[in-house]
């Protein structure tokens, strides 16, 4: 296994103020959400700057034909989650990076709380609780178990609107471009380079949709059986067979 070197905040810039926040929302056939989770960001109330860059995974781009929100930035980029959001990043501008799914949303303010963990806390990278938009009890369950995992692991998932400092974004080496578990190999090499990801005490509200579709037990132990192998060492290309992408 290769040795990952610590990281050593060695420049002013690494505890500095943020002063822009860049969004980086991967789609995939996601025409229905994806002007809401513009309209969001921009109801959030922060008051530096903020760029917004929705990157589709589908070639002939059509969610990007469904934006209205003429300041936003878009591009293409094949290849799976990772490969999106490593060529939206490649174009931000933000002191901080944060990576946004279509059916995510943040809670009120929450651009302001993860700037303030990397600013006032000093943290690097961090991430928000997980919140299911659903009043199912066996959701608020899968929720509230998924929370104490991420917690005690520091493995954060994606739904979790992950955020980083730009400049630890980069060092890392961005995301693996693999087609599965891309954010849990993220925050599994930052904790190998002694990285501490913090946690915001507030919930994001994520889509129920796969629960719905797929069923709750069976999306959960899918979900933890993906998990626990890939941590075994499976090929993150030989999980993929089991999980796709919601059309």
């Amino acid at each position: 296994m290769k040795c990952i070197p610590p990281y050593r905040k060695s420049t002013s810039k690494a505890r500095g103020l943020i002063r822009r926040i860049s969004v980086v929302i991967p789609v995939y056939r996601e025409r229905e959400h994806v002007n809401e989770a513009i309209s969001h960001l921009r109801r959030q109330g922060w008051t530096g700057g903020l760029e917004v860059i929705v990157v589709d995974g589908e070639q002939s781009g059509t969610t990007l034909r469904a934006i209205r929100d003429a300041g936003v930035k878009t591009a293409v980029a094949s290849g799976g989650r990772g490969a999106q959001m490593n060529a939206g990043a490649a174009s931000a501008r933000g002191e901080m990076l944060l990576f946004l799914h279509a059916d995510t949303r943040l809670p009120p303010n929450g651009l302001s709380l993860a700037s303030d963990l990397l600013v006032s806390h000093g943290r690097l990278a961090g991430a928000f609780l997980l919140g299911i938009a659903s009043p199912r009890p066996a959701l608020r369950a899968v929720a509230a178990v998924a929370n104490v995992r991420s917690r005690l692991m520091r493995i954060p998932y994606g739904d979790q609107a992950l955020f980083f400092r730009t400049e630890i974004f980069h060092a890392a080496g961005g995301f693996r471009n693999i087609p599965i578990m891309e954010d849990v190999e993220l925050m599994r090499r930052l904790r190998r380079m002694g990285i501490r990801i913090g946690f915001v005490n507030a919930r994001v509200s994520t889509s129920a949709r796969r629960w719905h579709r797929e069923g709750v037990v069976y999306t959960t132990l899918r979900n933890w059986t993906l998990l626990t192998l890939f941590w075994l060492g499976v090929s993150p290309r030989r999980l993929a067979r089991y999980y796709r992408p919601l059309a």
